[in-house]
């Protein structure tokens, strides 16, 4: 069957995406005779639909999964989607609220029968959306992060962990998100440079007539306030040792306390004291004893404890104080400051310091093998820049919080008796039977015992999931998960390297004895022109499925990853989805043209040798390059290699090198050497582009259901003869030569013309010259030392060419040219220039955004002088 004219990427995607499922080709069992290659996917949040990063992460992963299988490994990908219990828990609020149903209204039971609702409505979208970018996973082996099995794993490590001592419960200072009304652990805050005030405020002595003036950013706490603090050598202060000053508004007497804390250089040398909503200030308090005053509800707001403007949210409270303070003749001035703040991770809420009694992770142990096993390369990093990273949170890990105050989540498996005591168990069957080994607790029935209220933090099930995901991941000696851990590679983002790769790899050693990945292939973040980190929140990120629908799956799955290398962010730009579709178009076309072809029906002079065996060796040196990228995991390096292969290479060379005059049939062996390399570059660029290569595939020859490009062999670079590839490199420089010549000279591009040199013609010229006159549209080559008297000059590996000019140039002609190009480029260089003058576009851009801009305004100035010089000399345009 003929290819159509055009190509049509969505029925081709289709129907290709339907015969790999019904064909199996996506499953994978153990299999002793293959190499076992698994990827887990990284659990897309069940909180919405894909994004850009979604569509850059599991392209990579594709392409990784499809290469493997071609290779003839047992290629396992396995999806699954997380819970996201601080996200989703928000998401389902505020659905309810938009339907005019609070949190409160609701028990436990009937909010997550929302939740669930939620789970599954976007579930099925998210995979959907997968499928539409061409996905390749174990579909029928899709996990979620809640469901039965893996809850099991989760309470099963817990109790494990608690028994060897590693989990304890202890109160202390944690992050609290007054939005998500739970605590969070260090790695889930996000600390941001905010431009604040600094308050200064007179607190009176309670003994004399004297003051403290006190700097605070966070002027709301001083109704938490319960000393004051100064270093004990700031001999401004060491009179009023032991002395109370009276806290304002409250009027609360507090002792004025003497410690090193204290820095005298900062401020002015005086800190006020608030132990509930400060870390240092409750390590402080813990070391004088001091009272613990929170003034502050879970959800940011003034408690009873605050005594004044109860109920106010913490800002609105702040802004009353401020005014009151300065009504009291209180407040002393205010100065603009820069403090770092932390924010919540999942809802950008600002963390308020709380103490509170949580549940932890005892993580020096836990985190011993997974330093010296990434130091000795045991996993593999790339690229290696973020090892660093990784060893130095490691170095200085601190215990990790894994208790939430949500509903939505693993509840965590510890019961409690009613004198206080713990129980740590599955269930509360499991609870009582371990209750009931004390005599005491004999007469208890399971309506004694009460569950823990919180849940797990959801990167306590997320380090499991390597194994986990696995089939029989709770049986050691289970045939899955014997034959496909340790996995292969983990693909994800560097800003989450401390939330889950490292607690991976910690949970892969200490529940496995063995890595959970070899790799770990670290993407960069998708950001638009401008360098924003791009978020549909933001307004500056196109819906992927959008984007699908208008430039095909291959043609976005290329623009994302022509944009990008390991680690790198990328800056995004539709036309890179554009230049995706029209590489696509590119392949359509070229086989549209082999297939179009007259072949002898006999075996006929072979007059294409030099070309065939030019393309051979060049395709092998490429095929080895990309087996050097993909040994590196340099993917978008790969891609590009094979693009340049097929665009320049195959399409603009080598099919114009060997195609027939029309009517004119080509001899067979030509037409099977083309159609050879054509299935090799096929194979080669499916793991990228899947769908057009499956489509090409089918139509290079008739085959069976189950020969699919999607299983063919991966393709093998041999050895080669690198002569030829100089020769060739040089003849096309000859040949584009040529054509640079006749634009300048303004000749008609196939105006036939002679090609003369002074000296004897090299052997890569007699080689390559039926190509050469071909695709120069030379008349013949002449070794003459009889020049003709107008000609333009020029050499090639100094060997000097001559043409002879048949045409005088229209002067007037050429000079309304130069015009017009000189008004363009005058035009464009202003634009940057605005650009560049911009203070917002030089203080907020990226440094590589704005030295490209730098980089334009140079080409651009240049070619403007180009140009003018052109004009001030038009005799040199002849």
């Amino acid at each position: 069957m003929n290819l159509s004219p055009r190509y049509d990427p969505s029925p081709v995607a289709h129907k290709w995406y339907q015969h790999w499922l019904q064909q199996g080709f996506f499953s994978a069992q153990p299999n002793d005779s293959k190499k076992p290659y698994a990827i887990v996917m990284p659990p897309p949040n069940v909180t919405g639909t894909l994004h850009m990063g979604h569509v850059l992460n599991n392209t990579l992963q594709d392409v990784l999964i499809r290469r493997a299988r071609m290779q003839g490994k047992e290629a396992y990908w396995i999806p699954g989607l997380d819970h996201a219990a601080i996200a989703t828990e928000a998401k389902v609020v505020a659905m309810l609220r938009a339907k005019g149903i609070t949190k409160k209204d609701l028990t436990r039971e009937e909010f997550l029968q929302h939740a669930w609702a939620w789970k599954n409505t976007y579930e099925g979208l998210i995979l959907a959306q997968l499928r539409e970018l061409g996905v390749s996973c174990d579909w029928e082996r899709t996990r979620f992060t809640m469901e039965p099995s893996l809850t099991e794993a989760v309470q099963d490590i817990f109790i494990q962990l608690y028994d060897q001592g590693y989990i304890y419960q202890g109160t202390r200072m944690i992050n609290w998100d007054p939005v998500g009304k739970t605590a969070l652990s260090d790695d889930e805050v996000i600390h941001k440079a905010v431009d604040t005030k600094l308050y200064y405020i007179r607190y009176a002595m309670a003994e004399h007539d004297q003051e403290i003036v006190v700097a605070t950013t966070r002027p709301e706490t001083l109704l938490g306030d319960t000393a004051l603090c100064v270093h004990p050598e700031d001999t401004r202060y060491q009179h009023l040792h032991g002395k109370s000053a009276l806290v304002p508004i409250v009027n609360r007497p507090i002792p004025v306390i003497a410690d090193s804390y204290a820095d005298p250089t900062l401020g002015t040398g005086c800190l006020k004291v608030t132990p509930a909503h400060d870390a240092n200030d409750y390590a402080l308090g813990q070391k004088h004893h001091l009272p613990v005053i929170d003034i502050l509800h879970e959800d940011g707001t003034l408690s009873q404890a605050a005594q004044y403007y109860i109920g106010d949210d913490r800002f609105v409270a702040r802004e009353k104080i401020v005014q009151q303070l300065q009504a009291q003749r209180q407040l002393v001035k205010i100065e603009p400051y820069t403090s770092s703040i932390g924010f919540s991770e999942r809802t950008d809420a600002m963390i308020e310091p709380r103490i509170s009694t949580q549940w932890f992770v005892r993580m020096q142990a836990l985190a011993k093998p997974a330093l010296e096993h990434v130091l000795a390369d045991t996993i593999q990093f790339h690229p290696p820049k973020f090892k660093h990273m990784y060893c130095a949170w490691l170095e200085n890990v601190r215990d990790w919080c894994i208790s939430r105050q949500l509903w939505w989540g693993q509840r965590i498996p510890a019961f409690y008796l009613p004198d206080g005591t713990v129980i740590v168990a599955k269930d509360p069957s499991a609870a009582l039977a371990k209750a009931k080994t004390q005599p005491a607790y004999q007469a208890l029935t399971v309506a004694d015992l009460r569950q823990d209220e919180d849940v797990l933090d959801t990167w306590f099930s997320a380090w499991l999931w390597p194994i986990s995901a696995l089939d029989g991941w709770e049986d050691p000696d289970n045939a899955a998960i014997q034959y496909f851990y340790p996995t292969e590679v983990l693909v994800t983002a560097p800003e989450i390297i401390f939330f889950w790769v490292a607690r991976m790899v910690m949970a892969g050693y200490a529940f496995r004895g063995q890595p959970p990945f070899r790799h770990v292939y670290f993407t960069g973040i998708v950001r638009d022109k401008l360098g924003k980190k791009m978020a549909k929140s933001l307004g500056n990120s196109p819906d992927p499925i959008g984007l699908i629908k208008k430039y095909g799956a291959d043609g976005v799955r290329v623009g994302m990853l022509l944009s990008t290398a390991a680690g790198n962010d990328l800056l995004f730009d539709m036309q890179h989805c554009r230049q995706g579709r029209n590489f696509a178009n590119k392949l359509w076309n070229a086989s549209r043209l082999v297939q179009g072809w007259q072949v002898h029906t006999q075996p006929h002079q072979e007059k294409h040798t030099t070309a065939i065996q030019w393309f051979e060796a060049r395709l092998n040196q490429v095929l080895a390059a990309v087996e050097a990228h993909f040994e590196d995991f340099r993917i978008s390096d790969a891609l590009m290699a094979i693009y340049k292969l097929i665009w320049d290479d195959f399409c603009a060379w080598y099919l114009e090198m060997v195609k027939p005059i029309p009517s004119q049939p080509m001899a067979p062996s030509t037409y099977k050497a083309t159609t050879n390399f054509l299935a090799k570059l096929l194979k080669l660029l499916h793991p990228f582009m899947p769908f057009i290569t499956e489509e090409l595939w089918h139509h290079l020859q008739a085959r069976s259901a189950q020969d699919c490009i999607i299983v063919a062999p991966w393709p093998q670079h041999r050895s080669y003869d690198p002569s030829i590839l100089d020769q060739a490199t040089v003849a096309f420089a000859l040949i584009t030569q040529v054509r640079k010549l006749r634009t300048q000279a303004r000749l008609k591009p196939k105006q036939p013309l002679p090609l003369y040199s002074n000296q004897s013609l090299p052997p890569w010229l007699v080689q390559f010259a039926p190509y050469v006159q071909k695709l120069a549209h030379i008349t013949h080559i002449t070794a003459d030392s009889t020049i003709p008297l107008e000609t333009m000059s020029f050499s090639i590996q100094r060997q000097p060419f001559l043409v002879p000019l048949e045409h005088q140039v229209d002067q007037a002609q050429e000079q309304e040219r130069l015009h017009q190009e000189l008004t363009y480029y005058q035009g464009f260089l202003a634009t940057i220039r605005e650009k560049l003058n911009n203070e917002q576009f030089i203080a907020h851009a990226p440094q590589p955004v704005v030295a490209l801009e730098h980089k334009k305004q140079a080409d651009v100035t240049a070619k403007i002088a180009l140009i003018q010089q052109q004009l001030a000399q038009p005799e040199q345009h002849a």
